[in-house]
């Protein structure tokens, strides 16, 4: 995928996800689809689309580092007082988003150079940098979708909230583990010089 459609692409996902969800009923499915299309979807194909562009954010730091921001916001976004908070105020809502895809754009970013490919370098701390992501996408996952009673007062049924940790699980194992393995895969091509075998 060349970077403009990549870009394009990114810029749609989320836009859609956003419109989608703001004329929606917010459910807490609902929620978590949109926060799996931005970190999961738009941000990759962003990231992709604005490698070595004017509007790369050259984000410093490296995907371990990257992983970590995302995990503090996610898991901090999932805190039910401030969960309820996003869901009543347009204004923390808007927060919310844009900083899931900041930290999901740095992320992605952190993996690919200029031209939108695997760094050689820091493959190996991309695998590591995506299978934390994963396990922690997981852990919360497995939370939601387990919890015995409504992890917030939000979006109403037990039913909805671990229909959305399934979905977190499922989206998350797909999309982090896929990328985890595309870049083992790389990393086990790649020879200490950098050349690939």
């Amino acid at each position: 995928m060349t970077r403009p459609l990549a870009f394009a692409a990114g810029v749609t996902s989320a836009l859609a996800a956003w419109t989608w969800y703001a004329s929606a009923a917010h459910t807490f499915t609902g929620h978590m689809a949109v926060h799996l299309i931005v970190v999961a979807i738009a941000a990759p194909l962003l990231a992709s689309g604005t490698a070595g562009t004017w509007f790369d954010p050259r984000l410093p730091g490296s995907p371990i580092a990257a992983s970590i921001v995302e995990l503090l916001v996610v898991w901090t976004w999932h805190l039910p007082r401030l969960h309820e908070a996003a869901r009543h105020s347009d204004a923390v809502w808007m927060f919310e988003q844009a900083t899931f895809l900041l930290s999901g754009w740095w992320f992605w970013r952190s993996l690919l150079d200029h031209r939108g490919r695997v760094i050689p370098a820091l493959a190996a701390s991309g695998v590591l940098a995506l299978a934390m992501t994963l396990a922690h996408m997981t852990l919360l996952g497995a939370l939601l979708a387990l919890a015995p009673r409504p992890f917030v007062a939000h979006g109403g049924t037990l039913a909805d909230q671990q229909l959305g940790g399934v979905l977190m699980l499922v989206v998350s194992a797909v999309v982090y583990g896929t990328a985890g393995l595309v870049l083992t895969a790389h990393l086990l091509r790649t020879r200490p010089d950098g050349a690939h075998v």
